[in-house]
């Protein structure tokens, strides 16, 4: 483990099929007035909302709704929630849905109270917040984002074509969730391998960075794993609990900052698929699918070691008689194999993304990462001409 870091995580959690006791132990810790957060009314039809509205007014909590977030949260929402929120002198904000939902009330939680644009603060400067910020619980009904657990909020501006993530502080990270893993089992299935994958990638994006003997390594295979096996259980049967239930932890622990504690990461195929969102409005998860092969396979022999060590442990690739690039490429095809075997999208031209798009999408790449690009222009424009 090289370098020296510090850890904190301050988000409880309450998981299991009776994980929403948890909110009746939670509430009395808050103020009266909640902005109760969710996206398209699907809560509604599966009866997630009528449970958590009676534990809302239960515990003697006025509602104040914020509905309608879409997949991919816009500045235009974002202004809406904050107009919501100071109507209603909002004391608690209660996300209730996806990763999307949960970031979307990330944001709301820090510009509520922000005197300044907080498009061009907390995400064009990056900048921290330093005014008042509403906490935010979640009840997660779909996994992938691992927002139930980190201060991260990714929001679209499609005037500017941007699609810009901002991981704050530990002071806005959820102050609890409920992960019920029952709550995911309606979810579509485009949606719910889209979630699949973001799992993976998120793991993916730290796991290829750096050389040390890394425990965060290890831990990241164990949790690649496990992903494969389950996933493959849950396509054939969404409502296998153990399966959902093994993905809903390893969602959440793929991305909140545990495993990444000695990696240095860059984030590049979460940049490039975000600036492909930006354009498209594509789901997130589908994104990644689209770009991660031919991203990886760009940068197959500058890190050869790794993608070597990720066939073998991970895909069980046996390295007999191969040369090092034969068993990471090997690594990569059954990679690819298995997406193909969830149903993934595997070309951004199934996304709707055009060539006259790249110049763009490779503009928007670059600016999001900022200072810690590794990739140029002409990089990332091959690398999307590969994946249309």
């Amino acid at each position: 483990m090289l370098g020296n870091f510090e850890y904190c995580n301050p988000t409880k959690l309450y998981f299991g099929e009776q994980a929403l006791d948890g909110l009746r132990k939670e509430l009395p810790k808050y103020g009266k007035n909640i902005l109760l957060v969710y996206g398209g009314g699907s809560i509604k039809k599966n009866g997630i909302y009528d449970q958590v509205v009676s534990i809302l007014q239960e515990c003697g909590k006025t509602i104040v709704e914020d509905a309608g977030v879409m997949p991919n949260p816009t500045v235009e929402k974002l202004k809406e929630g904050c107009e919501r929120a100071r109507a209603g002198k909002v004391d608690f904000i209660l996300a209730v849905g996806g990763g999307s939902v949960c970031d979307y009330a990330k944001a709301v939680s820090v510009s509520v109270h922000c005197p300044e644009d907080p498009w061009e603060k907390f995400y064009i400067r990056e900048e921290e917040p330093e005014n008042e910020i509403i906490p935010v619980g979640c009840v997660l009904t779909m996994v992938g984002t691992g927002s139930e657990m980190n201060a991260g909020s990714v929001i679209t501006n499609h005037e500017q074509k941007l699609k810009i993530g901002h991981v704050f502080g530990e002071e806005v990270m959820p102050k609890f969730s409920i992960l019920n893993p029952t709550f995911t089992f309606t979810l579509p299935k485009y949606q719910m391998i889209a979630g699949f994958f973001d799992i993976m990638s998120h793991i993916l994006e730290q796991y290829f960075s750096g050389t040390d003997d890394n425990t965060s390594d290890y831990l990241m295979e164990g949790l690649l794993k496990s992903l494969i096996h389950s996933a493959k259980i849950a396509v054939e049967n969404p409502k296998d609990y153990e399966a959902r239930s093994n993905i809903m932890w390893i969602a959440t622990w793929a991305l909140n900052t545990l495993v990444e504690k000695g990696k240095t990461t860059d984030w590049e195929v979460h940049m490039i698929g975000q600036a492909v969102g930006a354009y498209t409005d594509a789901t997130h998860g589908m994104t990644l699918s689209a770009v991660s092969l031919p991203y990886y396979r760009y940068i197959l022999q500058a890190g050869l070691p790794k993608f070597k060590r990720y066939a073998m442990n991970v895909w069980d690739v046996c390295p007999d008689g191969k040369t090092d690039e034969q068993i990471a490429e090997e690594g990569l095809a059954c990679m690819e194999a298995y997406m193909k075997q969830l149903g993934l999208v595997m070309n951004l031209t199934d996304l709707g993304v055009t060539e006259d798009m790249l110049e763009g999408i490779a503009d928007a790449t670059l600016i999001m990462t900022g200072g810690y690009q590794v990739l140029t222009h002409e990089d990332v424009v091959a690398i999307l001409k590969q994946a249309l």
